[in-house]
This record gives structure tokens, C-alpha cells and sequence, in this order.
């Protein structure tokens, strides 16, 4: 399984949910606190993340800490330029230099917050500065041209930039919603824009290990 290291010099810092860290190397000052107080730490809890965040900074002139993921994926770094932002889903923030901002981003459309998979609520990663993300499986990352649409069962979304719009769609066909397995409706993501998608959703890896589990007599 992959496991991030970030490599820190004296005076760089890089923050982290609260338990996101595995292990690190030098003279470390961590330092645990709510920023934007608890209309911040309430939003971030909403969106999949602890209410505290942890800063590792480094004291000396070498260090090094390490991350690694909640489940089996893949771990993707996305450099952020100033004000850019990434709209990812709930709990796949990983950690990010001091610089980037955490912040819950919420669905404008009534339908694709009910019908798109993660609800009303995902993170808004903002720029500038590198920022790294967990995603379910393997990713896949494609760039959408200018009104380009991408139907997606919903779950294998993982993350995509703010200039894509996000929301759902019915799926046509009575046999194909009783009979298709996909449910009754897609998510779609219209360009321009990139969007990286998760080959394995974590909900779908557990209902398989559920339905395999011996039931009770």
C-alpha cells in the first residue's frame, strides 16, 4: 500500500486532520488547534473531517513525516495556485502545506445533493500550495473540454476542479433502471475542467464484503 513522505527543512510545516499521521523522523513541534474557530471545526466535522487540525512544523534542518491512507487507494498530490480550488469528496483530504485552506463545500442543487452519492456536503480545498488527497482504488484522471459531460456512477467520483459543474441525471429506460444495476439515476460532470475518479469506492468494496459475510442461523 502506497504511504506518503513529506520532506520538511527548519520552518516548514505541513497540516493534517487530527490521528492523519503514521510516523515521522527529526525535531517535530506539533501543535493541535480549531482554525476558524467552531463554525470552522463544525464544517470541517460535516465534510468528513475531525474538528481539530494538527500542524507538524520542523526544528530542525531535516525532517520527515509520513501519512498513509484510511483504506486501500491511491494517494494524488495536486499543486494549487493562488485562489485555485479542488472540490473533493468527504473525508479524502489528506494533509497540505500551512499555506491551503480547508474549508465544506456545499451542493447548489437540490437533486445532486440527494441523488449524487456523497449528499449536500463535500470539501473545498483552496490554493496556493501542494495539497494531498486518498482515493478509493486506482485514480483516473481526465481533463473535460467546454460543455463536455462524463456520466458517472456516483461513487467513483473523487475529486474535480470548481470549473466543473457537478449534477444528476435520470437514467432513461424502465428496464434499465430495474434491470441495469446502476440505480435510478447518474451523476454528471460537465467542462471544462479536470476530474480524477476512484476505481474502487470504498461503499462499494464493504457491500461486497457484507453480502460474502456467513450469516447467523
Amino acid at each position: 500500500m502506497q504511504a506518503l513522505d513529506v520532506q520538511l527543512t527548519r520552518g516548514e510545516s505541513v497540516f493534517t486532520e487530527v490521528g492523519g499521521m503514521a510516523w515521522y523522523q527529526g525535531n517535530i513541534e506539533m501543535n493541535t488547534n480549531m482554525p476558524g474557530g467552531i463554525m470552522g471545526g463544525l464544517g470541517r466535522a460535516l465534510s468528513g473531517e475531525s474538528l481539530f487540525l494538527t500542524t507538524y512544523k520542523a526544528q530542525s534542518e531535516s525532517a520527515v513525516v509520513t501519512f498513509t491512507p484510511e483504506a486501500p487507494g491511491s494517494i494524488v498530490a495536486i499543486e494549487l495556485a493562488p485562489g485555485q480550488s479542488i472540490i473533493a469528496q468527504r473525508d479524502s483530504f489528506m494533509c497540505a502545506q500551512s499555506s491551503v485552506q480547508l474549508a465544506v463545500h456545499f451542493k447548489k442543487r437540490l437533486g445532486a445533493g440527494l441523488f449524487g452519492g456523497e449528499g449536500f456536503i463535500l470539501q473545498r480545498v483552496t490554493g496556493p500550495g501542494t495539497a494531498f488527497f486518498e482515493v478509493d482504488g486506482e485514480v483516473r484522471e481526465l481533463t473535460l473540454a467546454a460543455n463536455e459531460i462524463l456520466r458517472i456512477d456516483p461513487g467513483h467520483i473523487a475529486m474535480f476542479e470548481e470549473t466543473v459543474r457537478h449534477d444528476i441525471e435520470r437514467v432513461k429506460g424502465v428496464t434499465n433502471v430495474l434491470f441495469g444495476g446502476e440505480g435510478l439515476f447518474l451523476a454528471t460532470l460537465t467542462g471544462p475542467g479536470k476530474v480524477w475518479l476512484q476505481t474502487m469506492p470504498l461503499n462499494n468494496l464493504i457491500a461486497k464484503i457484507i453480502a460474502r459475510m456467513p450469516k447467523s442461523s
